[in-house]
């Protein structure tokens, strides 16, 4: 089992950066490939990135291509979003979400393919 906790979120301005972080409990973490999805108020939850198993395969939404990017340490069991010239529309809950993976860089974008989620951390931009 693993237990995911966010961490990072705050109120920023439109055009700053902000980094967050997900750390896992477990010692399989690098068994799981890493996704971030956001949730907006009034809104469906949405896919935003992954990272695979062994950090050599990510995929980004097309909303945050560009501007945001994903990294992890399988030996801190850390998954990170660095997440640059936001704009007031990634306003939304952060969400980590593990993914168990027999191929090592393999990735789904796909909720249900994930088994465990975090609490999610607020990402607030005003404009």
């Amino acid at each position: 089992q693993v237990q995911l906790a966010e961490s990072g979120g705050g109120l920023v301005q439109a055009g700053d950066s902000l980094s967050l972080s997900c750390a896992a409990s477990g010692r399989t973490f690098s068994a799981y490939a890493m996704g971030w999805f956001r949730q907006a108020p009034g809104q469906e939850r949405e896919f935003v990135a992954v990272i695979s198993r062994d950090a050599g395969n990510t995929y980004l939404s097309n909303s945050v291509k560009g501007r945001f990017a994903i990294s992890r340490d399988n030996v801190k069991n850390t998954v990170n979003l660095q997440m640059n010239s936001l704009k007031p529309e990634d306003t939304a809950v952060y969400y980590c979400a593990a993914s168990r993976q027999i191929t090592f860089g393999a990735i789904q974008i796909r909720e249900s393919a994930y088994d465990y989620w975090g609490q999610g951390t607020k990402v607030t931009v005003s404009s």
